[in-house]
């Protein structure tokens, strides 16, 4: 099954063929899943709205068209989608997570762990007032790992779409992270 097409694969899953539906979640669960976390910062909200966006997706299944963007693209925007509705139905800013790693440390300075959770705070709240796109284009770039080719593919953007919207994202946290300074 990992051999076949992507497109082979979205034709049989149509037709609600459990191995191919299967073969789809495996090949972009975890990608969406790192979305969606960085997006939420907590692990169980987001496996939460990671099923949610499956579910979306194989509701959307049989009218889903091939316009030459990737499948994840389509994926993602579902992803961002239910994110928003997150938000909306929560209407709480988002808390940065405490880095485990960090916080694993045995010599770990409390005082040092204080102002990172800080610069976490602050990094999200200035992440927050981007736009959503530059928001996307931030997250997958950054934190999830995607080069610019790979981010442009998946948003259905040109690669300098692409460029254009992380300048800008990082020029706007550049002036927001100083004002707070």
């Amino acid at each position: 099954m990992r051999n076949v097409s992507e497109s082979q694969l979205i034709e049989r899953a149509k037709t609600y063929d459990a191995q191919a539906l299967s073969e789809l979640y495996r090949r972009h669960a975890d990608a969406i899943f790192r979305y969606v976390f960085y997006r939420v910062g907590d692990r169980s909200v987001a496996e939460d709205l990671v099923g949610d966006v499956f579910v979306r997706a194989l509701e959307g299944l049989p009218s889903y068209q091939d316009t030459g963007s990737p499948f994840e693209a389509w994926l993602y925007r579902i992803a961002h989608a239910r994110v928003v509705d997150h938000y909306r139905r929560q209407k709480v800013r988002r808390a940065a997570p405490l880095d485990e790693k960090l916080a694993a440390d045995e010599g770990t300075d409390p005082d040092r762990l204080a102002a990172h959770q800080d610069d976490l705070r602050r990094v999200w709240e200035a992440l927050a007032l981007l736009t959503d796109e530059q928001q996307q284009v931030i997250s997958l770039r950054f934190i999830a790992g995607y080069s610019t080719v790979e981010v442009a593919q998946a948003l259905g953007k040109t690669e300098g779409a692409v460029k254009a919207l992380q300048h800008r994202g990082l020029a706007s946290l550049r002036r927001l992270l100083e004002i707070e300074s």
